[in-house]
């Protein structure tokens, strides 16, 4: 049976926390960044957590990439 492989973009964009919940970053935060209130860009500067509806997809995502 070949090896399971896992997404390579989930891996990019999602990271284990140590009680196994999954961390994400917001969008709307690379570009066009002018007409945006400072608050609202500081805001999504910080990390957010994946929805529990969501966790088990990604989850299936980063099955076999050892996190």
């Amino acid at each position: 049976m070949p090896r399971l492989k896992s997404k390579a973009s989930a891996k990019k964009r999602f990271a284990l926390t140590g009680t196994g919940k999954i961390k994400r970053k917001h969008a709307y935060h690379s570009h066009i960044l002018t007409k945006k209130e400072t608050t609202q860009k500081r805001n999504l500067d910080h990390t957010a957590l994946v929805s529990r509806d969501d966790e088990k997809r990604v989850k299936k995502m980063l099955m076999s990439s050892g996190m």
